[in-house]
């Protein structure tokens, strides 16, 4: 079964596009691009927060974690 997890090695902030991009097997850039789009178009805050709180509950990959 396939878990959704911050990314280590596709990160520019804390990993969570990158770790979106791994579990839906799509390229970051583009997945960042959407990111800002949407952020843009929605005042920016909606977005923010929502990014902000996925750092916080989605973990880290744990094949680094040991």
């Amino acid at each position: 079964m396939k878990k959704l997890y911050r990314s280590q090695n596709n990160k520019v902030f804390a990993g969570v596009i990158g770790g979106l991009g791994e579990y839906f097997n799509i390229d970051p850039k583009i997945l960042r691009l959407l990111f800002l789009l949407v952020a843009l178009s929605t005042a920016i805050i909606p977005v923010g927060l929502t990014y902000i709180i996925a750092i916080f509950i989605v973990p880290v990959s744990p094949e680094l974690l040991s």
